[in-house]
């Protein structure tokens, strides 16, 4: 079935990062070796903030140096304490920069269709220390956000959203960036629109947004002027110039993910497979493709008969947040779904420049595995 001759000794990872024409990066590099300047607010960085809030439709964006950087800024400067409503289904970065603003996640269980926070649990778990709920687009699949502003809005809780798979989605025509007090964005390597490290955070109020511009710049402003205590999370002009070079590509590089994908629902149509399900109006980036196995026993067989060619899925959450041994107990709350989800689910390979023939290998394997 399988032909080494399709990637020989070149592994096919579960994605791989796109890297422009060398001569266009260095093109960049020669402005930034005229000015002189490789960091603080240069001219790129600058360029980069205002082309990325034309193409995403948002008003106040702030450039970071990662997206973990930006969820603790968000947290940050709304001022939050105590209890922070979240996901136990997301990257260990979510909950790792709540607890490193010394606040304490409470794990609300997952939706079986959309594996987002289920809005309907969530006044449940609300108590007096709750001062926010932060929510991650999973794979780019939007979260329920009108629920969960009319409940934030009845509880006077703040809203951030992990957007870190949401790079160019919309609802309903409106950039889902748009929804909740803030919302952080990663671009790592590993996104489909990258500038190698990277992040950005979208505020609401503009006077988040410059309290997140000053935090991130040790709470320094001008040459004498220290107003608050911040960190330094700024982006350079390198990864700036990364960016400008990548994001003029980022609807070619959507639509082949997308052809991709239907690659994948075309071979696996009809499969024993689950997937998460949108809701109407998504425009989506095709961030990742993820298929959830009808036992964890199936999903481990799948996942090792593609290793042993060379093909390397993720599983992609896994474990669920809530069981982390680094976790103290009484913070080990049950989100059944969550664990059930995390325990079956892995994501194929997903990237610009994987061949149809070697998605039609990975389903054929995944095929037999299954039956």
């Amino acid at each position: 079935m399988y032909n080494d001759s399709l990637c020989g000794d070149q592994m096919i990872t579960v994605t791989k990062t796109y890297l422009p024409a060398i001569n266009e990066y260095v093109s960049y590099l020669e402005k930034i070796w005229q000015t002189g300047q490789i960091t603080n607010n240069g001219q790129l960085s600058r360029q980069l903030s205002d082309d990325l809030k034309s193409y995403l439709g948002v008003s106040n964006l702030m450039l970071v140096a990662n997206g973990t950087l930006a969820l603790q800024l968000a947290i940050k400067a709304l001022g939050l304490r105590g209890e922070i409503i979240t996901t136990p289904y997301s990257y260990v970065a979510t909950m790792n920069s709540i607890l490193w603003e010394g606040c304490e996640p409470v794990f609300v269980d997952i939706e079986d269709q959309t594996f987002c926070i289920n809005p309907d649990l969530i006044e449940a778990s609300i108590t007096e220390k709750t001062s926010a709920i932060l929510a991650t687009h999973v794979y780019g699949y939007p979260c329920d956000v009108v629920k969960i502003q009319q409940i934030a809005d009845k509880h006077n809780l703040k809203v951030i959203y992990d957007a870190a798979h949401t790079f160019g989605v919309k609802l309903s025509g409106k950039s889902i960036l748009q929804h909740g007090d803030c919302s952080a964005l990663s671009f790592h390597a590993t996104k489909l629109f990258h500038t190698a490290e990277g992040g950005a955070v979208i505020c609401k109020d503009a006077e988040v947004g410059k309290q997140i511009f000053l935090l991130a710049k040790f709470g320094h402003s001008g040459e004498e002027d220290y107003l608050s205590i911040g960190i330094n999370a700024k982006m350079s002009e390198l990864h700036a110039a990364m960016g400008l070079c990548i994001l003029p590509k980022v609807n070619d590089i959507i639509a082949f993910r997308k052809k991709c994908s239907g690659w994948y629902n075309e071979q696996l149509k009809g499969c024993l497979l689950q997937w998460p399900v949108p809701p109407d109006g998504l425009e989506y980036n095709y961030a990742y493709y993820p298929v959830i196995f009808f036992s964890r026993d199936v999903m481990m067989r799948v996942r090792q008969e593609l290793m042993d060619i060379n093909i390397r899925p993720r599983r992609y959450f896994w474990p669920s947040l809530n069981t982390l041994p680094i976790l103290k107990k009484d913070l080990k709350k049950s989100c059944p779904v969550s664990e059930d989800i995390s325990s079956r689910v892995i994501c194929l390979p997903l990237y610009l420049g994987l061949r149809e023939v070697e998605v039609k290998v990975i389903c054929n394997l995944l095929k037999e595995c299954i039956r």
